[in-house]
């Protein structure tokens, strides 16, 4: 199973890159918002998360084999729990994703079918639906930072998780505690551990 490709992106389509890995090529199927994070890379090397899988109908023995490609490993887990809901695919999938993950998963750990089911292809059956299926898997993904952070490092997801706990154990809600995780880490400084990341959290909030 190939479950990373690097190489020089050598077209960007409308759902899809292309790869030149010597001596070959490969086209890579990529949700909206792996296509714009995209944009400032054609002709640069890169590496891609990937899913294979063969797409087509079994029965008449037409089946095509597909990559699907993702910025980070933690988008490509995102994408298959997505995948996992009933009447969803990776079809539909595809077509869905045009948010960043940690927008989808903030709208559905806070349970706003609204807002899911105006994802492409994403009614409001399906929105409830993917609801009931992830509502308790997706806190890790709600927490999600950036991999560019202006003038320091990216902290471990372990760490930010582990502060979002603590955040919520002492009685904030689980949507303040997000908010006010986010607030510190755009501050851009390092964070060793989560103690340090709760610290920053009260200080900007004394601050203010």
């Amino acid at each position: 199973m190939i479950t990373r490709i690097s190489g020089r992106v050598v077209r960007l389509g409308n759902d899809s890159v292309s790869f030149e890995v010597e001596p070959f090529e490969y086209q890579v199927l990529i949700p909206e918002f792996v296509r714009r994070q995209m944009q400032a890379h054609e002709g640069k090397d890169v590496i891609l998360f990937t899913i294979a899988y063969l797409e087509g109908n079994p029965m008449q023995g037409r089946l095509t084999p597909r990559l699907i490609g993702f910025v980070t490993d933690a988008e490509r887990a995102f994408f298959e729990l997505f995948c996992s809901v009933d009447g969803v695919g990776v079809r539909k999938a595809l077509r869905a994703l045009v948010r960043p993950i940690k927008e989808v998963a903030v709208a559905i750990e806070e349970q706003d079918a609204k807002a899911l089911a105006t994802l492409p292809g994403v009614g409001e059956a399906t929105a409830e639906r993917i609801i009931a299926k992830l509502r308790r898997k997706v806190s890790k993904f709600a927490l999600m930072v950036s991999p560019k952070t202006e003038g320091g490092a990216v902290p471990h997801c372990d760490v930010v998780e582990e502060a979002h706990s603590a955040l919520v154990s002492v009685g904030h809600s689980s949507a303040e505690a997000r908010k006010l995780l986010d607030s510190a880490l755009a501050s851009g400084k390092k964070f060793k551990d989560a103690g340090a990341l709760i610290e920053q959290v009260y200080l900007l909030q004394n601050a203010s």
